[in-house]
């Protein structure tokens, strides 16, 4: 495999999974549910840059993991009708490595960088003029025989995705001229979701599953996408191929995954909290060793929905778990010995 399939690629991997997830992102904005603000803003920046003959500005998303940033990277491109080139920021290792990207976008491509709060100070070095001035800096030779060299690049869109925006530096982030968040995902726009996904998979399914599944997937596409391919599964091999509310209901509790969309990290997490240390306040790195699990992972993935739902609270102290956490995993009294406050 070349440098430019390991760092530039619009997969991840192969396999009919990926392949299927290929097959269901939105291709246009008519087909995003969901997230209309950002839709409308995005629809004018298109319009505005189409109009004037441009490249878009650069464009920063950012949000929990699975709402639609990669999606919409795509999107983007296809509604511009230019190429997109597709690396994360982890695996551009060298200054060298996207000197060798930015060489070869042509006029109006799109370079989106997942994960480009993981950047080395290096490469954005390399990155700042070329997103600010459209040119890149190289340096021939060493020593006081040592010379600079400025290249023109053509005027480019870079799309960043980063679930830790705290984490983007300034520098970099002030260059990006449109920053937009994602937030989790209503129940109508992931029923949305679920049907057109069921209806490019031919699957079969009642109102009363989708709604089934749109209400377990923590406010969240990709979640939604996956459940229903391990209900379509289980429809398949356990019912007679329809998703109703019934197989779709034992197919996610088959899965563990209960009426609210809470999964066994979920629980194991508030079950730490609430068990061993007495309800909180409890570092996030203390968790992490309790369960064995990456703090970043439970920082990211698991701790924004269970914010949403007010199961958690994050104090100067540590975490906390809060009386509706407590009420939901049947626990009768709080941390203070009284019961639930509801």
């Amino acid at each position: 495999m070349s440098d430019d399939d390991r760092l530039v690629s619009g997969r991840k991997g192969s396999g009919d999974g990926l392949n299927i997830d290929a097959a269901l992102r939105p291709r246009t904005l008519d087909d995003i549910y969901g997230q209309e603000r950002l839709v409308e803003n995005l629809r004018i920046l298109i319009e505005a840059a189409k109009s004037r003959g441009e490249a878009l500005d650069h464009i920063l998303f950012y949000g929990p993991p699975g709402l639609g940033k990669t999606s919409l990277s795509h999107v983007m491109a296809n509604e511009m009708g230019v190429n997109i080139r597709i690396t994360a920021g982890p695996a551009i290792e060298r200054a060298g490595d996207l000197a060798a990207i930015l060489t070869n976008l042509r006029k109006g491509d799109i370079l989106f960088i997942d994960e480009v709060h993981r950047l080395g100070r290096a490469v954005e070095e390399v990155l700042y003029p070329a997103m600010e001035d459209f040119a890149l800096d190289i340096v021939i030779g060493k020593g006081p025989s040592a010379r600079n060299i400025r290249l023109k690049l053509p005027r480019f869109t870079v799309i960043g995705a980063t679930t830790r925006l705290a984490l983007l530096t300034a520098p970099l982030r002030a260059r990006f001229g449109a920053v937009y968040r994602l937030d989790f995902y209503g129940e109508d726009a992931l029923c949305k979701i679920i049907n057109r996904a069921a209806q490019l998979l031919d699957v079969p399914i009642e109102p009363a599953g989708t709604e089934e599944i749109a209400r377990r997937a923590r406010g969240t596409p990709r979640v939604a996408l996956r459940l229903l391919r391990r209900v379509r599964d289980y429809a398949q091999v356990r019912a007679d191929g329809v998703i109703t509310a019934a197989v779709a209901r034992d197919a996610l509790t088959l899965m563990e995954i209960d009426d609210l969309g809470l999964d066994d990290v979920d629980r194991r997490v508030l079950e730490t909290i609430i068990e061993k240390f007495d309800g909180g306040p409890v570092g996030l790195e203390t968790i992490a060793a309790a369960i064995s699990e990456e703090a970043d992972t439970i920082m990211d993935v698991y701790e924004p929905y269970l914010l949403q739902l007010g199961f958690l609270e994050r104090t100067p102290r540590g975490r906390v778990a809060t009386p509706r956490a407590y009420k939901h995993l049947g626990y009768q009294n709080n941390r203070s010995g009284q019961p639930p406050l509801f």
